[in-house]
């Protein structure tokens, strides 16, 4: 999978409906922000990543740069740090040391965070528009790999930066047209344990179905089509950036 070059088209896609939107528009799925604070949340997370990219890993992590305020300058600004982010993770070997947040300390970490990063974004801006947003909006392999980078990455940063599962039980969650299944183990104050589901085992206690599409959006608290049985505190109670 490309993600270099999935960034670039989710980051068109982003400041084609944050146009449409407007940047006074509320985003309903990101509550207390406007369009404006959507690009300018973006903007500083690549900015950023420029300079995650030009550390090595054993540093103290860097601060991101202030975007402008002013609209048309934010725009710009943002598109001059999305050509240099994705330039250098074209030029970067992947496995050169750079500052992560995870365990994988290396270039090849970034690509897939910020397509994730940028997509999910993408997803907030479209429901800012005011218009109907498409039921399938991701492919089912870039969908069901943001599944799975949530779950994996996304989740034990948030428990780093001192969030609590506060839920106990056992989760399912399946992407019928990825052809993948995840199992959760959640105890309360505990770290989640993600792996392959045991064909032997039946005693879920909640299960999250449909395309990986709807998956993705529902590890991420946005609205989906996914059917959710049993206990929905389980997947409620996922610790969100």
């Amino acid at each position: 999978m490309d993600f270099v070059e999935r960034i670039k088209t989710e980051a068109e896609a982003l400041r084609a409906a944050a146009l449409l939107a407007g940047p006074e528009a509320v985003v309903p799925t990101c509550p207390d922000w406007t369009v404006h604070d959507l690009v300018t949340h973006i903007a500083r997370v690549h900015s950023w990543v420029i300079k995650c990219l030009a550390l090595p890993p054993q540093v103290a992590p860097p601060r991101p740069d202030t975007p402008p305020e002013e609209w048309n300058e934010l725009l710009n600004w943002w598109d001059e740090r999305v050509l240099t982010m994705t330039s250098q993770l074209r030029e970067l070997s992947p496995d050169t040391p750079v500052w992560t947040f995870g365990a994988e300390k290396t270039a090849s970490f970034w690509p897939r965070r910020q397509a994730h990063e940028t997509a999910i974004h993408h997803l907030d801006a479209l429901h800012a528009t005011g218009h109907s947003v498409p039921t399938l909006l991701f492919d089912s392999e870039f969908a069901a790999d943001g599944v799975d980078e949530f779950l994996t990455r996304m989740v034990p940063r948030q428990l780093e930066r001192g969030r609590r599962i506060e839920v106990t039980g056992r989760l399912l969650l399946h992407a019928a047209d990825a052809g993948r299944t995840w199992e959760v183990r959640l105890a309360e104050g505990e770290v989640p344990v993600v792996g392959p589901v045991h064909d032997s085992a039946t005693d879920e206690d909640a299960t999250v179905a449909g395309t990986a599409d709807a998956l993705y959006r529902a590890v991420w608290n946005r609205p989906s089509h996914a059917v959710v049985s049993g206990n929905r505190a389980l997947l409620d109670g996922l610790p969100r950036p």
